[in-house]
C-alpha cells in the first residue's frame, strides 16, 4: 500500500476519531519500527477502535461496510471454491442475487485478489468491507468444518434431515424402524458425510478399502481415483454394517460378495446408490456407484456433441428398424449414450422395453427389465419374452453371447429398432465381434444401421490451463507427425482452486461413428475383418477416435497426454 493511500485513509480516520499530535507521532514511529500500517498502530495503542478502520475504509472507497456477528455462511456458496481458497483470499461469500455474488473482503485494496476471484467463479462480484478479525474467525470455523474428522462433520445436525435414505422399490423389508433406532449413532454421521462429500465433488464412485492398519477412502472424479481423509480403522465394521442396513443386505454375511442399492436425498437432489461388497483378506471392500438421474442428458442434443456425430446419431436413431451398437471399455459412457438415444424417441406412441444388468437409471415411460440369472432370466431369455410384448424399440444392456446376438439380429430384421453395447476397441471391431459370435455376414449387413466406439476424455479447466511448447517428443513417441500441428497452440493442465488443483474439470465424449451404407454392406459380405472395414470407412469420411481426440487438442479443449491415454488400444 502506498504512503499516499495511507495518508488519504488516515485523513478519513482522523476526521472520525481525532488523535492528539503527540500520540499520532508516537503511533507513526511505532508503525515504522514494526513495519505495519499507521492505522494498525493506532488500534494497537487503543487510540481508535477496531470498527473505526472498517468505517474509514468504507467511507474512503465508497464501499458498504457490514458486520459478521451472528452470521452463518451458506455452505453451497462457500463450496463455489475450495474452502482453503477463501482463507487465502481473506474473503467469504455472503449471499447471491441472480448472477450477483456479495462477498465480504477484509482488504478492499487487494484489487488483484478480487479480480482473481471473478476469474474463478461464474458470478459478478459485489465486495463489501468487513472487520478482518471477524472474517478470520469465521473462516477458521468454515475451514475447521471442512478439515475435521469424518465422525465430527455432521455433529451439528440434530437429525439426519439433510440426507434421507429410502429403499429401492425392489426391497421388501421395511427398515425404517431399524434406521430410526440407530439414528444417533456416530457411524451414521460418518457414512452420511462420505456420501455428501461425494456429491459435492461430483464423484461417480466411492471406494472404501480395508487395509491392514487403516481404511482407504477414494472418490472417482472424472474417471480418476483420488484419495481422501479416511475414517479410523476401528469403525470399519460399523461402516460396513451401516451401509448394509441402508442397502437391505445381510449384515451377518461377510464371506461372499453381496450387491444392493438404496436412494438418498442430499444437496437438493435425489440419487440412486448401487453398492457392491467384496470380501478381502483385511475385510470387505465396498464400492458405491452414484447414479444421478439429473446428470443424464434428456436428449442427444443435450450431450453437447460435435455437429457430425450428432447428425449421424440422430440419423441412426430415427431409423424404424435395425441394430445400433455402441462399443467401448467399461466407464466410457456407453449407457449414457443409449439412455440419451432412448429419451430422444420416448414418445406416447412408442413402446420401449429394455433388459439390463443392472438397471442403472430408472426412466419414466420406459419398461425396464432387470436380469436375474439365478432364476433363469438371462439377457437371451428376457429378450425372447419382451419380443412378445409388441415393442417398437428394444435396448439390450450388453450382447455377451451368441444366443443373445442371434435373437437381437432377428429382432432387428423383423421390424424392431435394437440398441445394445459391446466391448470392442473400435467401431469396425463390433462387426468382427458379431461375426465371431456366429452371425452370418448377410444377416449382419441387413440388420446393422450403425456401430459406434466412444471414450470419455477430461476437459482442461478453462480458468487455469497453461500454454506449452510443441510436445515434439510425445508426438513422435505416438507416431504423430509434428508438422501436422503447425500453428496449433498446445495447453497443459495447471491446477487452481476452481478445479480443486487437478487441472481438469468435467468430461466430454470422443465418438467414432460407422454408418452402414451400401459400400460397407458389400465389404461385410466379403469379409468381417475389422481392418478392412475400417479402411473403407475412413475413405468414406469416418473420423477415428484418435483423430477426433486430436481435434479436441487443436481446439484447446484437452491435452495431448489425455487424448493419447484414452485412445490407446
Amino acid at each position: 500500500m502506498t504512503e499516499a493511500i495511507y495518508k488519504s485513509l488516515i485523513d478519513v480516520l482522523l476526521k472520525r476519531f481525532p488523535v492528539p499530535d503527540e500520540e499520532l507521532n508516537k503511533a507513526r514511529a511505532e508503525a515504522d519500527s514494526k513495519n505495519i500500517a499507521l492505522e494498525e498502530a493506532l488500534v494497537e495503542a487503543g487510540l481508535v477502535p477496531d470498527s473505526a478502520i472498517v468505517l474509514a475504509k468504507a467511507q474512503y472507497l465508497e464501499m458498504p461496510p457490514i458486520t459478521l456477528a451472528g452470521f452463518l455462511p451458506d455452505g453451497d456458496l462457500v463450496d463455489l471454491l475450495p474452502r482453503q481458497s477463501w482463507a487465502q483470499l481473506k474473503m467469504l461469500p455472503i449471499c447471491k442475487t441472480g448472477k450477483l455474488l456479495t462477498v465480504a473482503v477484509a482488504d478492499p485494496f487487494n484489487i488483484m485478489g478480487i479480480e482473481n476471484l471473478k476469474m474463478q467463479i461464474d458470478y459478478e462480484v459485489f465486495p463489501v468491507i468487513v472487520d478482518e478479525k471477524e472474517l478470520i474467525a469465521l473462516l477458521e470455523i468454515v475451514n475447521k468444518d471442512s478439515a475435521m474428522a469424518l465422525e465430527d462433520i455432521l455433529r451439528d445436525i440434530e437429525d439426519d434431515s439433510d440426507l434421507e435414505v429410502g429403499q429401492d422399490e425392489t426391497s421388501h423389508e421395511n427398515l425404517d424402524e431399524m434406521l430410526e433406532n440407530a439414528e444417533d449413532a456416530p457411524v451414521i454421521r460418518i457414512v452420511n458425510s462420505i456420501l455428501i462429500e461425494a456429491l459435492r465433488k461430483h464423484a461417480s464412485d466411492i471406494h472404501i478399502e480395508p487395509m491392514e492398519k487403516k481404511i482407504r477412502l477414494r472418490y472417482r472424479v472424472d474417471g480418476v481415483l483420488y484419495e481422501n481423509p479416511s475414517p479410523p480403522k476401528g469403525v470399519q465394521s460399523a461402516i460396513s454394517s451401516r451401509i448394509k442396513i441402508m442397502a437391505n443386505l445381510d449384515i451377518a454375511e461377510r464371506r461372499i460378495p453381496q450387491d444392493g442399492r438404496f436412494k438418498i436425498k442430499a444437496l437438493s437432489k435425489e440419487v440412486d446408490i448401487r453398492v457392491s461388497y467384496l470380501p478381502t483378506i483385511h475385510g470387505e471392500k465396498i464400492v458405491m456407484r452414484i447414479l444421478d438421474k439429473t446428470a443424464l442428458a434428456p436428449s442427444l442434443e443435450a450431450l453437447g456433441l460435435d455437429p457430425k456425430p450428432f447428425a449421424d446419431l440422430t440419423f441412426a436413431v430415427a431409423k424404424p428398424h435395425g441394430m445400433l451398437l455402441v462399443t467401448g471399455p467399461t466407464g466410457s459412457g456407453k449407457t449414457t449414450t443409449l439412455y440419451s438415444a432412448l429419451q430422444e424417441v420416448n414418445k406416447e406412441d412408442v413402446n420401449i422395453i429394455t433388459v439390463e444388468d443392472p438397471v442403472e437409471y430408472q426412466l419414466g415411460g420406459i419398461n425396464q427389465v432387470q436380469t436375474r440369472a439365478e432364476v433363469g432370466l438371462t439377457f437371451a431369455a428376457g429378450l425372447r419374452s419382451i419380443l412378445r410384448q409388441d415393442p417398437d424399440i428394444v435396448m439390450i444392456g450388453e450382447i455377451r453371447d451368441a444366443e443373445t446376438a442371434s435373437i437381437a439380429v432377428q429382432a432387428a430384421l423383423t421390424g424392431h429398432l435394437v440398441l445394445s453395447t459391446l466391448h470392442t476397441n473400435d467401431a469396425a471391431g463390433a462387426i468382427a465381434r458379431m461375426a465371431y459370435m456366429g452371425i452370418e455376414p448377410f444377416m449382419l449387413s441387413s440388420s446393422l444401421v450403425m456401430t459406434q466406439a466412444q471414450r470419455l476424455y477430461r476437459k482442461l479447466c478453462p480458468f487455469c490451463k497453461k500454454e506449452m511448447a510443441l510436445p515434439v517428443e510425445i508426438l513422435r513417441r505416438n507416431h504423430l507427425d509434428p508438422e501436422r500441428f503447425e500453428g496449433t497452440t498446445f495447453f497443459t493442465a495447471n491446477g487452481c482452486p476452481k478445479c480443486g488443483g487437478i487441472g481438469y474439470k468435467g468430461r466430454g465424449a470422443l465418438m467414432e461413428i460407422l454408418l452402414i451404407d451400401d459400400d460397407i454392406k458389400a465389404m461385410i459380405l466379403k469379409t468381417s475383418e475389422a481392418t478392412a472395414i475400417r479402411e473403407i470407412a475412413v475413405e468414406k469420411g469416418m473420423t477415428t477416435l484418435r483423430e477426433v481426440g486430436l481435434q479436441k487438442v487443436r481446439d484447446g479443449i484437452t491435452t495431448i497426454d489425455e487424448v493419447v491415454r484414452v485412445t490407446s488400444e
